[in-house]
Order: C-alpha cells, then structure tokens, then sequence
C-alpha cells in the first residue's frame, strides 16, 4: 500500500478468528458489531404517540368539516347569482384541505409507527 491511499474501511479478516457470517470478525462483519436493541417505553413516549393520535383525528375531522361546508356553499352559490361569492369561500376551504393533507399525513404515520410500538412492547 502507498502512503498516498486511505486505511480500509473495517480490519480485515484475522487468521484463527471465527468465519461465519454474521459473527464479528467474519467476512463481512465489522469489528464490534452487534444488533442494536430497541429502547425501552417511556410514558413520555407514550403521551406523545396519544397527543399525535389525537392532533391527526382532529385534523382530519376538521377537514371532513371543511369539505361538507364547501359543498353548502358551492350549492349555495349555485342558486343564485348574488350569492357567488361562497364559491370563492369553497375555493379557499378547498385550499385549505389541500394544505392540510401533508399536516395529516406528518401527524397520522408517526402516531401509527409509535402506537405499534407500544403495543408491541406492552403485549
């Protein structure tokens, strides 16, 4: 080796060392690998995932309300003409819901991946 090339990236294999794989200092393995273990669950993560659970169910229903309020005011806008102006308010409701949906989503599958996680632990 040059002095101008970088070390390898791992020690290489050690003669009379155990060469399975998956066994540290086997093919492959780096030196002091082991399986990470998951934390523990705390209440504190658990009051997190019931606060995130909770903030994606209000959102989404806040949103089903919006949508059910755009379609009164496009049917209330349709009626007559001097009331056009709820068809703008249906536009901005409808913008409103598109803006929500990447909240709903960033709220809604953390809250999921958390819940599972207690569960996990406590069963």
């Amino acid at each position: 080796m040059s002095a101008q090339q970088p070390p390898p990236p791992h020690r290489p294999h050690t003669p009379g060392a155990p060469a399975g794989p998956g066994v540290p200092g086997g093919p492959g393995v780096p030196w002091g690998f082991a399986q990470p273990q998951p934390r523990e669950v705390t209440a504190g993560y658990r009051r997190q995932a019931a606060i995130l659970t909770w903030s994606a169910i209000v959102v989404g229903a806040l949103m089903a309300v919006a949508l059910v309020v755009s379609v009164v005011f496009l049917v209330r806008a349709d009626q007559d003409t001097r009331n056009a102006a709820y068809g703008y308010l249906a536009l901005v409701l409808w913008v409103g819901i598109a803006a929500g949906i990447p909240v709903l989503l960033a709220l809604a599958i953390p809250a999921a991946r958390m819940r599972r996680r207690v569960r996990e632990q406590q069963g």
